[in-house]
């Protein structure tokens, strides 16, 4: 996911962690092909289910895309095209 300036600063202390650049554009780490601010827990019927790590901070395009919607995975298909280069 492409993050902004804005992002990044409200990304914190965590921004490195969370956060890079390819070439000159920054965006989110990606790790097992999801966003590295996504962390797996149980719900209550015992079934695993993603969930933000960094939602009060999450980025715009996060803000602004509902998960798992065809933009939010033309976003991610974005930024695996960018890894390749």
């Amino acid at each position: 996911m492409r993050i902004t300036g804005k992002d990044w600063t409200r990304l914190g202390d965590r921004v490195e962690a969370l956060a890079h650049f390819i070439g000159h554009r920054a965006y989110m780490r990606m790790q097992d092909d999801h966003c590295a601010a996504l962390a797996l827990r149980r719900d209550a019927a015992d079934q695993p289910e993603y969930f933000c790590t960094i939602y009060e901070q999450r980025p715009q395009v996060c803000r602004d895309l509902q998960r798992g919607s065809l933009q939010c995975a033309a976003e991610r298909e974005l930024k695996s095209g960018l890894i390749g280069r």
